[in-house]
């Protein structure tokens, strides 16, 4: 990532913030629930302490799987989430525009950015994916069907780590109402448990919408 494609894109993101027009996402992640829908999903969701993280390997999740012809996982939602993007013979990215909703940057080169998974793994594996086998953990690591997969600034992705929202939010506030519908309805998708820590603090966002 070059020094002065980070520095235009933290530019836009500052001047969209001050003047107010922050743009909208390009594209959006599937399934995203209404705020009154994710408030009743969240109601159901099993609520217990986290489990541990002892076994834990990324590996057990086998993401960025082929999709499509020479398409993996993340080539396909970078190909969905950004505008006039242009690929050559092996699917990669050449050119293209992505908006980062979490932030409110926006960048021209598929290096900038990462694809999150709005319930991370390690977060899935705590919250039951353990037990799953290791054809689930695939499928939930390369879900297209949900709001699971979304493209972002890839230094906001790497703060993000594992965290859940009541240890980690995204930048732009005015995303929170969308993000915490995007976690409900994932956990809700593949029966995940909350703890009492997070499901206050995605009451808090969705009560923001």
């Amino acid at each position: 990532m070059s020094k002065v494609n980070r520095i235009i894109g933290v530019s836009v993101a500052t001047l969209a913030l001050t003047f107010g027009f922050v743009s909208p996402a390009l594209a959006t992640p599937p399934g995203i629930p209404s705020a009154d829908v994710a408030r009743s999903e969240l109601s159901t969701l099993t609520v217990r302490a986290e489990g541990s993280t002892s076994g834990y390997s990324r590996d057990l999740f086998p993401h960025w799987i082929t999709q499509s012809g020479a398409c993996n996982t993340r080539e396909t939602v970078l190909k969905r989430d950004g505008t006039n993007v242009v690929t050559d013979s092996s699917c990669a990215a050449t050119s293209g525009r992505w908006f980062s909703p979490y932030d409110g940057a926006t960048w021209s080169a598929a290096s900038d950015v990462d694809i999150d998974h709005v319930v991370a793994l390690a977060e899935a594996w705590r919250s039951g994916a353990s037990s799953w086998t290791t054809d689930r953990r695939r499928s939930f690591a390369n879900d297209l069907s949900g709001p699971q997969l979304i493209a972002v600034t890839d230094n906001v992705n790497q703060a993000k780590g594992d965290q859940d929202p009541a240890e980690w939010k995204p930048p732009l506030t005015s995303y929170h109402c969308t993000y915490a519908r995007m976690w409900v309805r994932t956990k809700k998708n593949w029966g995940l448990s909350v703890d009492s820590a997070e499901k206050s603090a995605l009451n808090g966002m969705l009560a923001t919408c």
